[in-house]
């Protein structure tokens, strides 16, 4: 493993990142330092970071006021698999302002955005802002809370902002919001609604590491671990940026455009497993999110353009929890990761 560079080194890093080799040279400190504490989840941990620094417009822009921000991640694994761990890792890498939500089923919106109090003193009512107001969020079991609940977080992670009683409050950049759900347990859980996961810019599925993984694990002593700081949030805003910046060919744009539509029940037009075994496909916003995550995709891999197989090295993350299934497909167990391998079989690049 490389040695990590000094404490001048790493303030420079922390300083400024303005060009492609200051930002692959941030992307690669973060992931030595967490790897530190993940063992043998380096894919994983890949993906999550994609996540953060994919660059997703989610309205138009007013002003010199940048409408864009990082891809929200869900998370679906068994508990045990250090996906807290891993998001805390993160946080503590760049910096950020950090909040672990626990969802539970008493709780309510209130609980998450803030409320406004009545001050007795005053004679008048104040906000207390609640823990949505954090760079990055990490919702626990998300699936635990009530819908009502569940749809608090829906104006914040489409438009940055957060309203209490009548006022408005804008949220800092970044904000990125991880969620988590446990898919095994089917009792006093909520399913996600539809319009709740389009939000997600990837759903993540946390295995289990190989058993010589676990058994490093087993060896390390992680109290004694440090995980050290080696950039600053407005970091994640430039590399943000540097990955928006790769360039896209028109016919990567047309591929994703087929697999979305590929995913889409046609008629007789359709791949016979779409006909038979989904209900609806992909929306036009999952285009948007496919995009950026090549995007950040091919930054990741030390290019400034997009190819077809960051495409489909994204695509699954990207699309699988969009998909809405029929009725047979349920029965018959055929699930969203088969239906795509099958789209991207035979989707050609046009």
């Amino acid at each position: 493993m490389t040695a990590m560079p000094s404490s001048t080194g790493r303030n420079a890093l922390r300083a400024q990142v303005e060009t492609k080799e200051q930002a692959w040279e941030v992307i690669r400190q973060i992931e030595e330092q967490i790897r530190n504490v993940i063992i043998g989840q380096d894919d994983l941990i890949r993906r999550i970071l994609i996540g953060l620094f994919g660059r997703i417009p989610y309205s138009f822009r007013r002003g010199d006021e940048e409408k864009a921000g990082s891809g929200h991640v869900l998370l679906e694994g068994v508990p045990g698999l250090a996906k807290t761990l891993l998001v805390s890792a993160i946080a503590n890498c760049i910096h950020a302002r950090f909040q672990r939500i626990q969802f539970t089923p008493d709780m309510l919106p209130a609980d998450i955005l803030g409320t406004r109090i009545y001050d007795s003193k005053s004679g008048e009512f104040r906000t207390e802002k609640g823990p949505i107001f954090a760079n990055i969020i990490l919702a626990d079991e998300i699936n635990r809370a009530p819908q009502k609940t569940q749809s608090a977080l829906l104006e914040a992670m489409q438009e940055r902002q957060v309203t209490i009683g009548e006022n408005t409050y804008g949220l800092d950049d970044p904000f990125w919001v991880l969620a988590t759900q446990n898919p095994v347990e089917q009792e006093g859980v909520f399913s996600l609604p539809e319009a709740q996961l389009d939000r997600f810019a990837m759903m993540v599925r946390v295995h289990y590491p190989s058993p010589e993984s676990e058994f490093q694990m087993l060896t390390s002593r992680l109290e004694n671990i440090r995980v050290n700081t080696v950039a600053e949030p407005q970091a994640v805003l430039a590399i943000r940026q540097q990955a928006g910046y790769v360039y896209v060919d028109d016919k990567i744009r047309r591929y994703i455009v087929a697999l979305g539509q590929a995913t889409r029940n046609n008629g007789s037009n359709s791949l016979p497993i779409v006909r038979e075994m989904v209900q609806h496909g992909a929306s036009p916003r999952s285009y948007q999110h496919l995009l950026a995550m090549s995007r950040a995709a091919a930054f990741f891999r030390g290019r400034d353009y997009v190819m077809p197989t960051d495409v489909k090295f994204m695509a699954t993350d990207v699309l699988h929890h969009r998909l809405v299934r029929t009725i047979r497909a349920e029965v018959e167990n055929v699930g969203t990761d088969e239906i795509i391998a099958e789209v991207l079989r035979h989707t050609a690049i046009l």
